[in-house]
């Protein structure tokens, strides 16, 4: 059994709270909560009422503990309570659907950002084929849901199957035929996940999810799993699966949101809650020596008891769980997670825009004949030497650029025509194809400053397309410029064998080119911000472990490309992937610098930060907090 499933209270400490001694029913609630936190968490799917589901079953156990007959059931006794409320969670939800089915606000269902399978992967570090069991199980059917949240946390250690069977009202047979049916789903679900994934992915798996919003669900699973099954591409990527029960065995309770532990008694609060938030004061009577009625009593750590914060705060034990999950993903680095002192929301933080059809990949420099505007671009603080933004011109260009807070732009050419550069920021020059490997275009970058950024993916028909071979041919004359060259930056493949860039390396190596950093460009198809930030870490550093050099990381963005024309999530669903994924870019030493695609917000460059040089997009408000 895990630490946290140790650290619920003894029977003695139980005991003495059902006879009214206030500080033993701080601890009991306090021990109590990472528990209820994480069955509800996971039962409500991380909604954004969990904090008020977990609120109301502590309120609960409080009020009721005085006539809990064994103290030595209370775990059981606990969940039951737990489940109860969650029942009631649902059925208050299922009524507000059929009054007022129709409407935006009944679907209130949690942003990728911000689910319980996202936290859990984000704060435990979930590496590999755990991760991929964490994000199966958003694609489970709702009903399952509750069974989820009480056979994981049998699975770790934290509770056992006669309390799983004592909190659903079940023998232990049934509910050991509805875990086997949600396991199957689960598999099924991971099998899913991997296929899409996949880079390359599977080109017929493309049509089958080009209605597809993006958003996992059972109906989806269904259908994506039918392919999955049918398809020899697809079936061969999950034969490596292993069973789901060994990579859950050992895992710990997922530790509270921030705000969650400031008040909990140190002597009994988990191990894995190192930092959580609390709740409030119970109708037991006073024990002799507790704090009177309406005084707040400083044993729990030096600040509000945690059964006063249950019973008198208002409803909700935080402003938003989902506010506090939006502030948590700030200090991800998915291999340590910070957890954050303030839950506050982030100021991008704003409904959503609708999502975009098409995306234009800028192909040429912008034009000399756009107008620039006359007002004088301004100062930038710049904050962070690595966040860059790749610019095409447009009205205000420059008025952007300079609010933007980039330290560095490029323009896919030598030149910037139109647009100034802000004090504080650089200008990086490209030679964007063969093409441009002429006299006057090296000159150009020559004098631009010491790096130069090469051939725009080489790979794509419609960018520069050439073989690594052409490329190495006219690497010579890139050389002679002295500038600190990047590599061509591929479409995708950085870390194949035999893939465009291996070619090129090998080639480069062979010839005794000299190539200073790698460069790269990524776009995640997944709109989950976790998966989609640990897709991206794990591509950066399988390319740095291939090459042993710097990486430049000059275009990315969520943007699902296919057939049918490219995919954009919400714009708070961009944003908070930018956020999430420029404070994870931050902690890996080998990636030199980053640009996000792009600075110009149109019609058709939905991940764009500005649409105009005044008014930044939720996008751009978070680009301009990022470091």
């Amino acid at each position: 059994m895990s630490s946290a499933g140790r650290a619920l209270p003894d029977v003695g400490l139980v005991v003495a709270a059902r006879q009214g001694d206030q500080r033993a029913l701080d601890d009991v609630v306090a021990a109590s909560l990472p528990l209820v936190y994480n069955i509800v968490g996971r039962a409500l799917r991380g909604h954004a009422d969990v904090d008020d589901v977990v609120q109301e079953t502590l309120v609960r156990v409080i009020r009721h503990l005085p006539a809990l007959n064994d103290p030595a059931a209370y775990r059981s006794w606990l969940v039951a309570i737990t489940i109860r409320q969650v029942r009631d969670w649902e059925t208050r939800r299922r009524v507000a659907l059929n009054r007022d089915a129709g409407l935006d606000a009944i679907h209130n269902v949690p942003d990728p950002a911000s689910d319980f399978a996202g936290m859990t992967i984000l704060r435990l570090g979930l590496t590999d084929q755990r991760r991929e069991v964490a994000e199966a199980t958003r694609w489970l059917d709702p009903d399952d849901q509750e069974l989820l949240s009480l056979w994981w946390l049998e699975e770790t250690g934290e509770i056992t199957r006669n309390e799983v069977s004592d909190a659903l009202g079940l023998s232990p047979g049934h509910v050991a035929v509805r875990i086997h049916r949600m396991k199957e789903q689960i598999q099924s679900a991971r099998g899913v996940v991997r296929a899409l994934r996949a880079r390359p992915g599977c080109p017929d798996l493309g049509a089958v999810t080009a209605e597809w919003d993006g958003t996992p669900s059972s109906l989806w699973r269904k259908r994506l799993a039918r392919h999955v099954r049918d398809c020899a591409f697809c079936g061969r990527l999950g034969t490596t699966l292993l069973p789901i029960d060994r990579l859950l065995a050992g895992l710990p309770l997922l530790p509270l949101p921030a705000g969650l532990g400031a008040h909990l008694p140190s002597a009994t609060a988990p191990a894995a809650a190192a930092q959580a938030v609390v709740p409030p004061s119970p109708t037991v009577g006073p024990a002799a020596g507790s704090t009177p009625p309406g005084a707040v009593s400083t044993d729990a750590g030096g600040g509000q008891s945690v059964v006063d914060l249950a019973m008198n705060r208002p409803r909700g034990l935080v402003p938003s769980l989902a506010a506090g999950v939006a502030a948590a993903v700030l200090a991800i680095t998915m291999a340590v997670v910070i957890l954050p002192d303030d839950p506050a929301a982030p100021s991008w933080a704003a409904p959503p825009s609708t999502a975009p059809s098409t995306l234009a990949t800028p192909s040429v420099a912008p034009s000399p004949s756009a107008r620039p505007s006359s007002k004088a671009p301004v100062a930038p603080v710049v904050s962070s030497a690595r966040k860059g933004v790749g610019v095409w011109n447009f009205a205000g260009a420059s008025q952007a650029l300079a609010k933007s807070k980039a330290s560095w732009y490029y323009t896919w050419g030598t030149q910037h025509p139109g647009i100034s550069t802000p004090r504080g920021a650089t200008f990086v020059p490209m030679i964007r194809s063969a093409e441009n490997v002429t006299a006057a275009e090296l000159t150009r970058a020559k004098a631009a400053g010491p790096y130069l950024l090469t051939f725009n993916e080489p790979d794509l028909p419609e960018q520069a397309n050439m073989t690594a071979e052409q490329a190495l041919d006219l690497w010579p004359q890139l050389m002679a410029t002295g500038s600190k060259l990047g590599s061509p930056a591929v479409a995708w493949g950085g870390p194949d064998p035999q893939g465009w860039l291996d070619r090129f390396m090998t080639g480069a190596q062979a010839r005794g080119h000299r190539v200073d950093f790698i460069t790269l460009h990524w776009f995640g198809a997944d709109f989950t911000t976790a998966s989609a930030v640990a897709q991206l870490r794990q591509y950066l550093q399988a390319v740095h472990q291939r090459y042993r050099k710097p990486i430049w990381l000059t275009e990315f963005a969520l943007i699902r490309f296919g057939g049918g024309g490219s995919q954009f999530p919400s714009q708070e669903q961009q944003a908070a992937f930018l956020t999430a994924a420029t404070a994870m870019l931050g902690k890996l030493p080998y990636l030199q610098r980053y640009a996000w695609f792009g600075l110009p917000a149109t019609d058709k460059d939905r991940s764009g930060l500005f649409s105009d040089g005044a008014e930044a997009t939720v996008v751009g408000r978070a680009f301009q907090a990022a470091r």
